[in-house]
């Protein structure tokens, strides 16, 4: 088995668990390099602490599975099968006749899921794998980090190119249709989340959707966007001006800017992660915007956008060398407008680097 699929079946053994069950396309992926969305479809990877595992998925999908370098047991079935009793009978044929505590993620697993399982084993007794998954994922390989570094490289560009093709009039659809285009030209089928471009009031909202609103002189706008790259995600927001800027926006600009700045000086081996979130939440409440910073300071990145850990406030775990995480400081005032400025970090030996690079400059786009 490669190192990953190693890592789980050693902390099965060490539990005592019979077996896990993994089930979300994000943790299938990292466990066998297969990535697929099956839709309504089942797909799920047994593991176990004393065998080989075993794969699950629609059969139409098998070959892409043994090309991604799967080299175990297939349960492929066609739409008009019914997948657990092909898994029963290929576990009876392994004499794998007893599970009785199964590792799952508990976050993921739904109810419907949990009936199925327990058709095959009925005294069944679900444990938790999520925070295996979660120590195993948080800390990255230089592989990993490299295909993060690109990623970023091409959300640097897709906002780049959001800002040419502002000029008065266009309206936000038109340049987040210009965006994912030339993105989709560097060969990006997907997009990380739904692209965000907002103009002038709309960018007062921490989420807001991009519409038919037209740009003017003296609008903020604000670009929000990322794309996956072999697997991985990437994850930037810029804010600029367009035209003219007010002290108001100028000083709300700085603001923002400071804080990420201060977080950014702090991320590095053995700090507090909710020690981060607190250093840029007071520098934003000193000037006076406390109550328009209304979340976390950012999120874990990798193979899902957001993912572990969460940087909030609260949050008591410590920073580790090979940490990848968004840094992203907001002010919004509603109907007014908004600033958000974010970077893609990982963490080095001796402190930080930055995966994006994108200038964070003030920048007042002219007309």
């Amino acid at each position: 088995m490669n190192e990953r699929l190693s890592n789980v079946a050693s902390w099965l053994s060490e539990k005592s668990y019979d077996a896990a069950f993994i089930s979300s396309t994000e943790n299938v992926f990292y466990l066998t390099n297969f990535y697929t969305d099956p839709h309504e479809r089942l797909l799920g990877l047994f593991v176990f602490p004393n065998t080989e595992p075993v794969l699950v998925c629609p059969f139409m999908e098998v070959n892409q599975a043994k090309s991604a370098g799967w080299k175990y047991d297939v349960v492929g079935y066609e739409d008009h099968e019914n997948p657990w009793e092909l898994i029963r009978a290929a576990l009876h044929k392994r004499e794998i006749n007893n599970i009785g505590r199964l590792a799952v993620e508990k976050e993921q697993l739904s109810f419907l899921r949990s009936e199925e399982l327990k058709t095959l084993y009925q005294d069944v007794v679900f444990e938790s794998v999520e925070e295996k998954m979660n120590e195993l994922r948080v800390v990255k390989t230089q592989a990993e980090i490299d295909i993060l570094q690109e990623a970023a490289a091409l959300a640097d560009y897709g906002v780049e190119v959001g800002v040419s093709a502002l000029k008065e009039g266009v309206t936000e659809m038109d340049v987040l249709a210009k965006i994912e285009y030339e993105l989709k030209r560097k060969g990006i089928r997907e997009m990380s989340f739904s692209t965000m471009v907002l103009f002038g009031e709309k960018t007062g909202d921490p989420h807001g959707n991009p519409g038919l609103r037209t740009l003017k002189k003296g609008d903020m706008v604000l670009f929000d966007l990322g794309v996956v790259l072999d697997g991985y995600c990437s994850d930037i927001t810029r804010t600029v001006v367009f035209g003219e800027i007010t002290e108001k926006q100028q000083h709300m600009y700085e603001t923002v800017n400071k804080a990420l700045e201060a977080a950014l000086s702090a991320s590095k081996p053995g700090t507090r992660i909710g020690d981060l979130d607190m250093i840029a939440r007071n520098l934003i409440s000193e000037a006076g915007y406390g109550e328009y910073f209304p979340h976390r300071l950012g999120h874990g990145l990798g193979i899902s956008v957001h993912e572990f850990p969460s940087m909030n406030r609260t949050n008591d775990d410590i920073l580790k060398e090979g940490m990848v995480y968004t840094i992203e400081p907001g002010v919004y005032i509603p109907n007014i407008g908004g600033v958000r400025i974010e970077d893609d970090v990982v963490i080095t030996k001796d402190g930080n680097k930055t995966l994006t690079k994108y200038p964070k400059k003030l920048q007042i786009i002219q007309p």
